[in-house]
């Protein structure tokens, strides 16, 4: 309900397989202690990534599925720029059932539950949701009150408390209902 969608690429060196598949998996299933190490060790181990997000206004403008692909896309376009890899020869593993829509140059292939199946997706979906808690935990900061360094902007009872409490702060998501609802609430 707060804060950016943000994606991740990941393009990992051979060597670097058996030094973090012991501790690499799908981030839901990783604590965030778990999390930051298993970011640590692959940094360390040259993995490399890409990293995109749109914030709660494009959300808004555009929708949470075409936010999510712009940020997807420019996850993938940041990685094949730093890289220096050329596109057409590029093929991105998605996580989830769609293609990417702004990535006609390069071959792509959906993976349902992708970062369970493909170590490069839970790479990068571990990547994406470190830097995303961080940022939560920064605006957390900027926007006292409400709670985003424990629930990270998630609808959780004490988001929507504090969201009752204290209507909607620009980070907050205002094409989503219950962000939307608040607002209303606090106009009256």
């Amino acid at each position: 309900m707060a804060g950016p969608v943000t994606a991740a690429a990941a393009w990992i060196p051979p060597a670097a397989f058996p030094l973090i598949s012991p501790l690499v998996n799908d981030s839901k299933k990783l604590s965030a202690a778990k999390r930051v190490k298993a970011l640590r060790l692959m940094l360390d181990s040259g993995v490399r990534f890409g990293l995109g997000y749109a914030g709660p206004a494009e959300i808004d403008r555009v929708n949470i599925l075409e936010a999510t692909f712009n940020a997807m896309g420019s996850a993938v376009g940041r990685l094949l720029r730093y890289t220096g890899a050329d596109p057409r020869g590029a093929l991105v593993l998605v996580d989830g059932p769609l293609r990417i829509k702004r990535l006609e140059l390069c071959s792509q292939e959906p993976v349902v539950d992708g970062d369970a199946k493909s170590l490069s997706v839970a790479a990068a979906s571990i990547y994406a949701k470190v830097i995303r808690d961080r940022w939560m935990e920064l605006l957390d900061g900027k926007y006292p009150g409400y709670g985003f360094a424990g629930h990270k902007g998630y609808g959780t009872a004490a988001h929507m408390a504090a969201l009752r409490s204290l209507g909607p702060c620009p980070e907050h998501r205002m094409s989503f209902a219950p962000v939307a609802a608040a607002a209303a609430e606090a106009r009256r």
